[in-house]
């Protein structure tokens, strides 16, 4: 899924109480105690950084009550003291609230399409600076460190690979995949590129010398123009309301140089490619004009 911002984003509408609308006129505190997923989501906020607010809603409260009526909590804020105090419940909880889910050569449509036809394109100038963008466990990015050694060798490649979960960046620096990890990647490409260890794979020194990963939050990093010729989002803003969702694009616009490719998710879209200089050239992959 991983950074965040001073704009002011809007939220879905707190329920109406008899006799008083709680969205109306009500300072936070109090929109707060009227609703227990407001006062979680800033409790939560306080306690570890991350801001569920703006996320959609109903998803992510109907995640957050069916995890917590497991354990015996009827509302959310009942929680956060348990919380506070045990950091293992706290990880249980990020794993539900950040989504995880990743594999090698995900979307292996996309990985081809790239090492076949575009990364000569972007690479001309003899190097290329790309950014996994919710890079969770680092899939995503030691599959692209792969196909670029692959298809532009002794281009300079380098991959910054960013996650607002902490524990996630510490697993992607190892290195290490699960064999589950690999069910859909070439084998070639496997045996090439990692080692075979006793619980799955380890990505070869070769790949880990063109990553890096970083705790970071896409809401609020800001990061200057023509930053990268290569930008991966996968997957990850499909969880965000639309209009963070639409900010986080152009936010990825604009660090793009001219000519550089921004790949998402098979199930995302953006809403408005053209006004962002951007066209699309594949399913799901887009390039800065």
């Amino acid at each position: 899924m991983s950074e965040r911002e001073t704009r002011t984003f809007q939220r879905a509408p707190l329920p109406r109480h008899r006799g008083h609308d709680a969205a109306v006129g009500a300072p936070k505190s109090d929109l707060a105690a009227a609703d227990d997923y407001i006062a979680f989501c800033e409790g939560l906020r306080k306690l570890c950084g991350i801001d569920l607010t703006q996320y959609k809603r109903p998803q992510m409260e109907r995640r957050l009550r069916s995890f917590f009526q497991r354990q015996g909590y009827t509302k959310l804020t009942d929680a956060l003291a348990p919380l506070r105090a045990d950091k293992q419940q706290l990880d249980e909880l990020l794993d539900r609230v950040t989504i995880n889910v990743s594999q090698l050569w995900r979307h292996p449509d996309q990985w081809a399409r790239l090492e076949r036809d575009l990364l000569k394109s972007v690479a001309a100038t003899g190097r290329v600076r790309a950014w996994s963008a919710g890079c969770s466990y680092g899939a995503e990015a030691y599959t692209l460190a792969a196909v670029c050694a692959a298809a532009i060798p002794g281009t300079q490649v380098r991959i910054v690979g960013t996650d607002i979960d902490h524990r996630m960046v510490a697993r992607a620096k190892t290195g290490t995949f699960t064999v589950e990890d690999a069910r859909s990647a070439p084998p070639a490409a496997m045996e090439k590129w990692f080692d075979r260890t006793d619980t799955g794979w380890q990505a070869k020194q070769v790949l880990r010398a063109m990553t890096q990963f970083e705790v970071g939050d896409l809401l609020k990093l800001r990061t200057p123009a023509s930053s990268y010729e290569l930008i991966m989002c996968r997957n990850t803003v499909i969880y965000f309301a639309d209009q963070i969702r639409d900010e986080l694009h152009a936010r990825f616009a604009h660090a793009l140089r001219p000519g550089g490719l921004l790949v998402i998710g098979g199930t995302e879209r953006i809403t408005d490619p053209a006004s962002l200089g951007l066209a699309p050239i594949h399913p799901f992959i887009y390039r800065k004009s």
